[in-house]
């Protein structure tokens, strides 16, 4: 897709042509000019040579129905993958890639095994929406949530990352609350975030509560401290009055031990005292680390909430079809 190209390519027309073009492309979700309503055989010949709207990609559906896992095909041969989460009351969530692999190598991810390849255009973050709109568009479903919790860093791809937001909410109706950001801890982007007249939702992946742990399944916290994120996260709760949620990864004798846990209180109460829950993600097969056991997990969530700590426990999502939390690896193979 290059539906960036848009605006260039009818600048001689009337203004209301493109708003035409852009209804057919968001609100009727198209993919080929040729079903665009209301335009002129002219323009849609000129559209077809010049905008491309096909997304090639392939599914991966998990059993229970609950995800489905598509394998996105960009035209400089690179892919990237993303995931559609059906939920149980009816919402329907993408889970946004942002970057081609990713620079940061978290221990615990598949896609930091890629290495960086390239940030997303904009295009490319938001057809990853569109490819599951259209989808749903056959079962008169449409998108309702979107994660940036894909392949990549947002925040180092902090300006293209916003105009797709921007997109999304103007032209694809995503109300700005819908949407969630999840970032490592790259501080800059946390503190720009907050400056954004945008009330989008935040997610620190944090995963450790002390440096040295934090530095074994982080390497990024090495350029950015624990403090340091922490303090910008409170700083962020205190300028947008928005809840934050605190993703922490369980691994089995690694980050899940009573100790851990009663760290964890208190790096959360010192530097996030109000609007914050903690999420516990047992950790998905990757082929380094195993998931905590059920009872650790019980126990590391019982010792938070005595401190009156809101926690939950995210479902597995995908993980048979490798779309779970840190799976997401792009195989090059699978064409």
């Amino acid at each position: 897709m290059n539906i960036e190209k848009l605006a260039e390519v009818l600048k001689n027309y009337p203004k209301f042509r493109t708003k035409q073009a852009e209804d057919a492309i968001y609100k009727n979700l198209i993919n080929d000019w040729s079903d665009a309503k209301g335009l002129p055989k002219d323009i849609k010949e000129v559209l077809k040579k010049e905008v491309f709207l096909n997304i090639k990609a392939k599914d991966f559906s998990s059993q229970d129905a609950t995800s489905k896992r598509a394998l996105i095909y960009l035209e400089d041969e690179q892919n990237i993958e993303s995931v559609l989460m059906n939920h149980s009351d009816g919402r329907k969530t993408v889970c946004v890639s942002s970057q081609v692999g990713c620079p940061l190598a978290c221990s615990f991810c598949a896609t930091g095994k890629l290495g960086f390849k390239r940030n997303l255009t904009t295009d490319e973050i938001v057809e990853q929406v569109l490819y599951f709109a259209r989808k749903l568009k056959d079962s008169n479903e449409r998108v309702s949530n979107i994660v940036f919790m894909g392949m990549g860093e947002p925040f180092l791809n902090f300006d293209n990352v916003l105009n797709a937001i921007k997109i999304l909410n103007e032209k694809l109706g995503i109300g700005y609350r819908k949407i969630s950001i999840s970032t490592s801890g790259i501080v800059p982007g946390i503190k720009k975030i907050a400056k954004e007249d945008m009330q989008v939702n935040l997610a620190l992946s944090l995963h450790a509560p002390n440096n040295h742990l934090r530095n074994e399944l982080m390497p990024i916290n090495r350029q950015y401290k624990l403090e340091e994120v922490m303090s910008a996260v409170g700083q962020y709760i205190d300028t947008t009055n928005r809840r934050v949620m605190v993703e922490y990864i369980m691994i089995e004798d690694l980050n899940d031990t009573e100790d851990n846990a009663r760290e964890l209180v208190k790096l959360l109460k010192k530097y996030l005292k109000r609007l914050f829950f903690v999420n516990l993600i047992p950790c998905n097969p990757t082929g380094r680390y195993t998931a905590s056991k059920d009872k650790s997990i019980k126990r590391f969530k019982k010792i938070l909430e005595d401190e009156k700590i809101e926690v939950i426990q995210r479902y597995k999502f995908g993980r048979d079809i490798q779309g779970a939390c840190g799976q997401l690896s792009a195989n090059l193979r699978e064409k």
